[in-house]
């Protein structure tokens, strides 16, 4: 039996010890939710920043956050995330040379992503201009140096978030919510398809039935015990 089958038989048998109510929620959030817009954190100091961001991201149908741990490790506020990063894919870069920003965006243009470097330069253009044709990685930067001399070098284009008062900077999950308000209902009202694949979803699906039902390691194991007579 190849694992596709086996994953399969297994997310229809771990559906009986879940609600219908809950299983057409997962339904129509997996139908939501979307790879072509991620968001990277770039050396985030404060737990709570980077949680807030996550929790953001999982609100808005982001299922994925990369996060960069050059110097600075990340580490998870539970009180701020209120559960949220079961629901999202993290995806971490921390290297002993240090070249966590590297591998990261090396990675994102391996998968086709338009890197977006937030920056309040003036050579960048309104977060509500970008076309939302191409996937797009929104970089976001620390909360004293902003975004790193590496990522503004690589980036395919800066991005700023227009304001109108004396203060230049936004909270960095305010920043996160304001880019992806600028982008997501563009992008689904938009002919590009943004959904994720059938395949996606599945595995997606699975491994939040793991996480919904209790016991689920033995239950899980005693199944698969089963399915191997």
């Amino acid at each position: 039996m190849n694992e596709a089958k086996r994953n399969y038989l297994l997310t229809e048998h771990l559906a009986n010890y879940i609600t219908d109510h809950k299983k057409e929620f997962v339904a129509q959030v997996l139908d939501q939710r979307t790879r072509h817009v991620t968001i990277v954190l770039e050396e985030i100091f404060q737990s709570q920043n980077a949680s807030a961001v996550i929790r953001t991201c999982e609100c808005m149908g982001v299922q994925d956050v990369h996060i960069i741990e050059n110097e600075v490790q990340y580490s998870i506020n539970r009180r701020v995330l209120k559960g949220s990063y079961k629901w999202v894919d993290l995806f971490k870069y921390r290297t002993r040379e240090k070249t966590g920003t590297e591998q990261c965006f090396a990675e994102l243009k391996r998968n086709g992503y338009k890197i977006l470097v937030t920056d309040p330069s003036p050579d960048g253009i309104s977060i509500f201009d970008v076309p939302v044709d191409n996937k797009l990685a929104i970089v976001m930067g620390n909360e004293l140096e902003g975004t790193s001399q590496y990522a503004l070098d690589h980036a395919d284009q800066k991005v700023y978030i227009p304001m109108y008062g004396f203060t230049e900077s936004l909270n960095i999950s305010v920043s996160a919510a304001l880019c992806l308000q600028a982008v997501i209902p563009r992008l689904k009202q938009s002919l590009v398809a943004w959904q994720l694949s059938d395949s996606e979803k599945d595995f997606i699906r699975l491994d939040w039935y793991r996480k919904m039902v209790k016991r689920c390691e033995i239950i899980e194991r005693e199944f698969l015990k089963k399915l191997s007579l």
